[in-house]
């Protein structure tokens, strides 16, 4: 499996002291779904917001596709796509309007960007509202039109920050296809969480932060056998609480 994400030793340290990150490392290959696990405040947005070029960091590095986020970060911007839980469509736009907004931004070609359109379209089942003006979109319809903008430029790396949050079942089942299939067609995607069910459902290999450092980095099944839990629950909560495996 080829690598597509690796994260080594990363440090985020702020003026105070405090270590919002501490040391954390993990590798995310193409075909994957990878979880990042924890709580709140756990520091799973800042190592988003670091690997996404946006937030320096104290110590460590980060590759994507092989390059430093730091020497290349245009490059790396390029070949990610993060969905963060700011939805920020604009609502004077339809929704094809704010795709078409974004893909001139990453530079398609009108052609190719009327095919990613209508495959987006598709794959989101947003052809009942893709024409209509986002003002009007429900919560569900907002979160997939966020993650088509996200995913627009066919990145290879795709970060999904809590992207089931505050959907219906409908909607969130739409997200969880989407997830499988941006791994079936051979990206890397990095679906950070606190809900555990959706993380068991789909995720390949997981690594659970707390208080900004790593306390378990395996697979889902490994990691039940390890703590004797029959759920990824039931093994977040043991590890969080701090039995170990």
């Amino acid at each position: 499996m080829e690598t597509f994400l690796k994260v080594q030793n990363l440090v985020k340290e702020y003026k105070n002291g405090f270590r919002a990150v501490d040391d954390v490392s993990f590798e995310v290959g193409a075909g994957e779904i990878f979880g990042l696990l924890g709580p709140n405040g756990a520091g799973k947005t800042t190592i988003i917001r670091a690997i996404s070029t946006i937030l320096s960091f104290t110590n460590g590095k980060i590759e994507v596709l092989g390059k430093d986020n730091l020497r290349y970060a245009e490059e790396v911007r390029s070949n990610i796509g993060v969905l963060t839980t700011d939805i920020g469509a604009y609502e004077r736009f339809t929704g094809k309007e704010n795709l078409q907004y974004f893909g001139e931004l990453y530079g398609l070609s009108s052609s190719d960007l009327d095919k990613r359109i209508k495959e987006l379209t598709e794959l989101l089942d947003m052809g009942g509202f893709i024409d209509k003006k986002a003002a009007k979109y429900s919560t569900g319809m907002k979160q997939r039109l966020a993650i088509a903008r996200s995913v627009i430029h066919d990145p290879k790396v795709i970060i999904f920050d809590e992207p089931t949050s505050g959907l219906d079942v409908l909607s969130s089942q739409t997200v969880r296809d989407f997830m499988s299939h941006a791994r079936e067609s051979g990206r890397a995607v990095i679906f950070s969480t606190h809900q555990m069910y959706d993380a068991e459902k789909l995720c390949d290999r997981v690594i659970i932060i707390h208080k900004g450092k790593e306390i378990a980095y395996d697979s889902v099944e490994n990691l039940k056998t390890q703590t004797g839990e029959r759920d990824l629950e039931d093994v977040f909560l043991k590890l969080v609480k701090g039995e170990g495996v």
